[in-house]
Formats: structure tokens, C-alpha cells, sequence
């Protein structure tokens, strides 16, 4: 056990680094570590319990929730509640953000925007899904938080993470200072060091996306498909092909092995279909952390300021070289326009 270091005690190693957070920071990243036990012990036993299936409801993209879904959403919102050290939780699960009225909330430095259960729809299968989570420093600094609070450019992120439960269940994430993952020891109930200082390969040979939509792919992403398909000994083409389904999964994978995920725009979500505040900004913060790239196909992800709180991108994440070479063939075979914007509309969804 001597070799053994916990999230706990790397956090509180690590609090040094953030002489402005008093310790705020690493109580919070210890109150999303404690919930995603709880989630981790519920996926487990989920084909045991009723808490397989749908929940009857809808979220605010218009998805049908899972029972997993509306749990995880209150066990993340109670752990954060009760760790009062943030004063508003934005989840992709509620319509508006959900803001802490409790004394000791009001008056917390901290904002966390989550994804309680990534690809919750795998859940009934026994497919890996996850967490992901983002804390951003609020701005404001009378009253009440507010909106302005949430709707920062990933830019500000001060910590970022996600929970993938699968064969086993790891934790990992960035305070900006490299990326280290954590990897839960069920006979101690605790997440310990087990991937120090995470690099991300920078070339890789597997992509990650649902070629089912290519008639509906911008004709950059078309390029970039047909590339990576040909047969090339000296760039070891073609590339495998990998895709779970679940964002955290697929990322995960790609951090370890090297690749590229790319999940574009299409006709029928134009603006890209992943959320901006809850998957795009805290994934593109731990990659760009383990050296490798994310971007919307012509902009850095994080550079980009949201105006709405559920608001959509288009993704292109993972090893360097690739993003790189992807980015290139979207600015060749995409319109003005489409580079102006980063939403591919028109001529480019021909077939």
C-alpha cells in the first residue's frame, strides 16, 4: 500500500499550484470524485435493479433520458450541493442551469457545467459510458450568479475531467497542468494513481466517427475519410476503424493508443450536434493538455465564445498530426463561408 496514491492525496499534493483556491478546488474535484462512485455503483448493477431503460422523459435537446440519466443528474447536483463549493450547476440534462441557493453556495467562486451519463443510449447494451465535467471561476462578483458566469470560453476552464465506467472505472483530468488518470480500486473504494502525466500519441492510426452519416458529411470530412481508407505502407494506411459510440469512451481510447474523433457538422445539425459547455470544452482542454488538438474543423474549440447555454459544435479531437491533416482538407474543400462560421451548409452536403 506504501506505493499507492490516491485522488485525495494527489489533490491535496497539487493545491500549491492554485494559491488563489484556498482549497475550494480540491474539495470540489473531491465532491465529483465521491458522485461518480455512486454513479460507478449503480452502472454496475444496473441489469439487477430497475434502473435499466427509459425514464419516460425529455431533456432539453429533445432526447429521451434514461433512468440512468435522472440518476446520475441528482447525484451530481446533491455532491456539489452539499460540498458548497459552487454556486451553479449546469448540466445537460436540465433546461436552465440549476443554481445553489444554500448559504454556504451563495457567495462560491466555482461554476461546474457536467454531462452526467456520456452515451447514456449504449447504457442497455453493457457498453462503456461515462462522465464529463468542466469548472470554470466565476466572474461575477455581487448578487447572485448568473448566466454571463457560465458562458465562458473554454479558455477559462480551470479544471476539467471525465468518469469512464467500463472494465474498470477510471477518473481522470486537468487542472491545466498535464493530465493524470485515476483508477478505482474497488476493495479500498478509492480512485488511485495509475496513469501519471497522460500523453496522447502525436500520430495515430485509428479514427473515431459514424460513417453511417457520410452522404451527410461535409465534403472535408469526405477528403479526409477517403484518405485515411487508402493503402500507404510509409503512413501506415489504411487506418482501423473504431467508433463505441460514447464520447468518453472513444476519447479515451484515442488520449491512450493515439487517433482522431470527429463527430462534424451535418445537413440536419449544421451547428454540430455535441455540446459545447458540457463535452466540447472539457475534453478539449484535457487533450490539448496531453499534446494533442481540438478544434471545430477551422477554430480551436476552446477559443470559442458560447452565446447559449445548451449551445452545439462540431468536434475534431485527438493526436496532433491527425487533427492537423483533417483541418487542412475542411479548409480546402469547404466554402468561405463554412470557414467563417465553422457550419457546413449548402454545396458541401452533395453527395
Amino acid at each position: 500500500m506504501s506505493g499507492i496514491k490516491t485522488l485525495g492525496q494527489f489533490i491535496i499534493e497539487k493545491q500549491a499550484d492554485f494559491p488563489y483556491a484556498k482549497g475550494e478546488l480540491s474539495r470540489l474535484l473531491r465532491d465529483i470524485g465521491i458522485a461518480s462512485k455512486i454513479v460507478n455503483r449503480e452502472v454496475n448493477k444496473a441489469g439487477l435493479v430497475d434502473i435499466l431503460g427509459e425514464a419516460g422523459t425529455v431533456n432539453i435537446q429533445g432526447e429521451g433520458q434514461k433512468k440512468l440519466d435522472v440518476f446520475a443528474n441528482l447525484q451530481f447536483i446533491s455532491a456539489l450541493t452539499s460540498g458548497g463549493e459552487c454556486c451553479i450547476v449546469a448540466t445537460e440534462e436540465e433546461d436552465e442551469f440549476v443554481r445553489i441557493d444554500s448559504p454556504v453556495s451563495k457567495n462560491a467562486k466555482y461554476i461546474v457545467c457536467i454531462d452526467p451519463l456520456d452515451g447514456s443510449s449504449n447504457i442497455d447494451c453493457n457498453v462503456a459510458v461515462g462522465t464529463i465535467f468542466s469548472i470554470y471561476r466565476r466572474k461575477s462578483t455581487e448578487g447572485e450568479a448568473v448566466l454571463s458566469d457560465v458562458l465562458q470560453k473554454g479558455t477559462e476552464q480551470v479544471a476539467a475531467g471525465y468518469v469512464i465506467y467500463g472494465s474498470s472505472t477510471m477518473l481522470v483530468y486537468t487542472t491545466g497542468k498535464g493530465v493524470n488518470g485515476f483508477t478505482l480500486d474497488p476493495s479500498i473504494g478509492e480512485f488511485c494513481l495509475s496513469h501519471p502525466n497522460m500523453k496522447i500519441p502525436e500520430h495515430g492510426n485509428i479514427y473515431s466517427l459514424n460513417e453511417g452519416n457520410y452522404v451527410h458529411f461535409p465534403e472535408g470530412v469526405k477528403k479526409y475519410l477517403k484518405y485515411v481508407q487508402v493503402h500507404d505502407e510509409r503512413t501506415n494506411r489504411p487506418y482501423t476503424s473504431r467508433y463505441i459510440g460514447s464520447m468518453v469512451a472513444d476519447i479515451h481510447r484515442n488520449l491512450i493508443k493515439g487517433g482522431i474523433y470527429i463527430y462534424p457538422t451535418t445537413a440536419s445539425s449544421p451547428n454540430g450536434k455535441l455540446r459545447l459547455l458540457y463535452e466540447c470544452n472539457p475534453m478539449a482542454f484535457i487533450v490539448e493538455q496531453a499534446g494533442g488538438i481540438a478544434s471545430d474543423g477551422f477554430r480551436r474549440i476552446m477559443e470559442i465564445e458560447p452565446s447559449e447555454l445548451h449551445e452545439r459544435s462540431s468536434i475534431f479531437i485527438g493526436s496532433r498530426e491527425m487533427v492537423t491533416m483533417a483541418e487542412g482538407m475542411m479548409a480546402e474543400y469547404s466554402s468561405e463561408q463554412d470557414k467563417h462560421y465553422g457550419a457546413v451548409v449548402g454545396k458541401v452536403f452533395q453527395a
